[in-house]
């Protein structure tokens, strides 16, 4: 599959986390000699915190590893996760599967069950073979080794088209925290949260509970900011760890918070800048809404909307669109009171076109491969930014093969 071309140049040199370390494998879960398993093993005490996704058809893995956040920190802790398929919407034998992988990882390492975290993507609705993943977890345990992050980014890619990595280190006194962090994602994007994996782990010392509510709030400001398609997985999970192994104390340090922040939003970005057939990277920041959260009714409609999405895509400035999802949203709005703007070119302002709109620089900036969409509502003080990108034919082509 060809890279996105709004892939970063390169997977970024990731530093060494203290307290955790990677392998993985080719274990034929879907296609033969395709890596599609990795486990993580993170030293003892560490701190586990996540997010997930709030489908009402969520996977066994998700269920599995919402009820096990917030247990006994005292043992080590794992992480498994297979591509090629999703373990959702698979009954009984969904759980089964769950009960047998996380099993066969304590029985084999020192992580107590009710420590080991699995995460499945890929097709949904087919029995898990985990037979074949299980085959391979004496081969991922012998490997384990702290330098292979990147190859775990690797495993856990579906339709993505390049790994996706991103990392912070932060000064607390004379000493310095690691963040380190991958993740997975292309399509089904979209908030709560948006079929998408990302694991995050950093030296730092910080109890679950803190680490929790960190993760919870940046969330809300990263990867429930995105979206592909208006989709919404069954399997998204995203677990951070805190091993400890730096010894720095970062409960309460601002510092700390925005550089873990940072690599949740690089991530985040990461995952739109490899949607499915993407080619155009968009912001879309609305302000002057009668609070943050009709901001965000607005954003989201404009990011979802189709037809927004397929205008982008032909490089058409046809702001009429944008008028029409910021009626839709159920936001309040007024007509007369509304602008807009493509990247600083005012192309709408009190409910009319612009006086000097200029449709040939409008055209010009639409070229462009990241854009910014405006939008003030004139209302008040609300405001919220999402990210998205176009909807191109590429989009069907992958989605219309997904399963062959």
């Amino acid at each position: 599959m060809k890279t996105s071309p709004l892939a970063p140049a390169q997977f970024p040199d990731l530093p060494v986390i203290a307290g955790v370390t990677f392998a993985s494998a080719a274990a034929g879960v879907k296609y033969q000699n395709r890596t599609d398993v990795m486990l993580a093993i993170a030293t003892p005490g560490s701190s586990v915190a996540g997010v997930f996704t709030r489908s009402a058809t969520r996977s066994a893995p998700v269920l599995d590893c919402q009820a096990k956040l917030g247990g006994d920190p005292a043992g080590a802790a794992g992480i498994l996760v297979n591509s090629g398929n999703s373990n959702a919407f698979t009954g009984k034998n969904g759980v089964a599967s769950v009960v047998a992988l996380t099993q066969a990882v304590a029985d084999l390492t020192d992580v107590p069950v009710g420590r080991v975290f699995t995460a499945s993507t890929g097709v949904i609705g087919e029995p898990l073979p985990h037979d074949r993943i299980i085959a391979k977890l004496a081969e991922l345990h012998n490997g384990q080794t702290e330098a292979a992050i990147k190859d775990a980014a690797r495993a856990i890619m579906t339709t993505d088209t390049f790994p996706k990595g991103a990392s912070a280190s932060v000064t607390v006194g004379d000493k310095t925290v690691q963040i380190a962090g991958i993740a997975k994602g292309s399509g089904m994007i979209a908030p709560d949260m948006a079929t998408m994996l990302v694991y995050i782990f950093t030296d730092a010392l910080i109890g679950q509970d803190a680490l929790q509510a960190l993760v919870s709030l940046h969330n809300d400001q990263t990867f429930n900011c995105i979206t592909v398609d208006s989709d919404t997985s069954t399997s998204d999970s995203l677990i951070a760890v805190a091993t400890g192994a730096s010894g720095v104390d970062v409960t309460g340090n601002t510092e700390f918070a925005a550089a873990l922040h940072g690599v949740m939003l690089d991530l985040a970005h990461q995952v739109v800048r490899d949607g499915e057939g993407a080619t155009k990277f968009v912001t879309v920041t609305v302000t002057g809404a009668v609070d943050d959260t009709d901001a965000r009714k607005v954003a989201m409609a404009i990011a979802n909307s189709p037809l927004v999405k397929t205008a982008i895509a032909g490089e058409d400035a046809n702001w009429g669109r944008i008028v029409m999802a910021v009626g839709k949203s159920g936001a309040q709005a007024d007509r007369d009171k509304l602008s807009i703007r493509f990247g600083d070119i005012t192309v709408a302002e009190n409910g009319w076109r612009a006086p000097d709109y200029s449709e040939d620089a409008a055209s010009a900036y639409m070229k462009n491969a990241e854009l910014v969409i405006g939008v003030d509502l004139g209302l008040g003080s609300g405001q919220s930014t999402v990210w998205t990108c176009d909807l191109t034919h590429g989009y069907i082509d992958i989605n219309a093969d997904y399963r062959s």
